[in-house]
């Protein structure tokens, strides 16, 4: 699923189209049954900027109303002069030279047209922004806290506490702060929570530098390329532990959720 690093990724390159006036739209059968969840009247209407919280997509147009994208699994958008649509492009937006497509072959993205109230309830439902100057020791802390009987991965995966996070980014995390995923929220102590926050900062800045993590048969960026972040990891999908590069990674299922650490970096 894209996470934080891939929809940034996407909201950057699709900013540089900006501003954007839709001039026609055209859409899959597939688009109302499974993606959108209410009326899309933006024909004639221009994207002017482009935001995210978490992993949802912000589209501002230019009368304050706003089209929200949750990319789910597997959607991305795509841009160029003209794209080829596929099968997986539920919909297809015209601007003057340029054509912007969402494409999607699992379906389980969501889209939402809102006016500006509607637009912040709906983003209000997400936590902190996992990449915003904002999240620090404090925050961290309480959200951790909050839960103390959960394991630390599954509260990392909260998005009402960490917006953006996501199972690769939160089993990475727990192993660059040496915690394992399993360890209770209780039994975190206070010399360990300024290595989670340390951990966030390591695990995010080189996946956003390589413009997010593809894994195989995954993600794509507004131009269909993949991510190159996968060099990155250290202990997801890993066979040997990249920190002291000798130890089996162990993988178990937590929350039904493939999880990997390393028995000897991770406590």
């Amino acid at each position: 699923m894209p996470e934080l690093p891939e929809v940034e990724t996407i909201r950057s390159q699709l900013s540089h189209y900006l501003p954007f006036k839709i001039v026609s739209l055209s859409t899959t059968p597939e688009l109302k049954q499974n993606i959108l969840h209410t009326e899309l009247p933006i024909v004639n209407l221009t994207i002017t900027r482009i935001n995210r919280k978490g992993k949802m997509l912000d589209f501002v147009f230019e009368d304050g109303s706003h089209m929200l994208s949750h990319l789910g699994m597997t959607g991305t958008w795509l841009i160029g002069e003209s794209i080829k649509s596929g099968k997986h492009t539920h919909l297809t937006l015209k601007g003057h030279t340029h054509t912007l497509a969402y494409d999607d072959p699992r379906r389980f993205g969501h889209l939402y047209y809102f006016s500006a109230g509607e637009a912040e309830q709906k983003l209000r439902e997400l936590g902190m922004d996992l990449a915003d100057s904002a999240l620090d020791l404090d925050y961290l802390t309480q959200a951790i806290k909050r839960f103390p009987e959960r394991a630390l991965k599954v509260t990392l995966l909260d998005q009402k506490l960490f917006a953006g996070s996501g199972n690769y980014i939160a089993n990475e995390i727990c192993a660059r702060a040496g915690l394992r995923p399993t360890r209770k929220c209780n039994k975190v102590k206070k010399e360990e929570f300024p290595k989670i926050l340390k951990a966030i900062h390591e695990v995010l800045a080189p996946a956003l530098a390589s413009g997010g993590t593809t894994f195989q048969g995954g993600y794509r960026d507004s131009s269909g390329e993949k991510g190159m972040g996968v060099q990155h990891l250290v202990v997801f999908y890993q066979k040997i532990c990249q920190m002291c590069k000798k130890t089996p990674v162990k993988k178990i299922i937590l929350a039904q959720r493939g999880t990997y650490y390393c028995p000897k970096c991770q406590k």
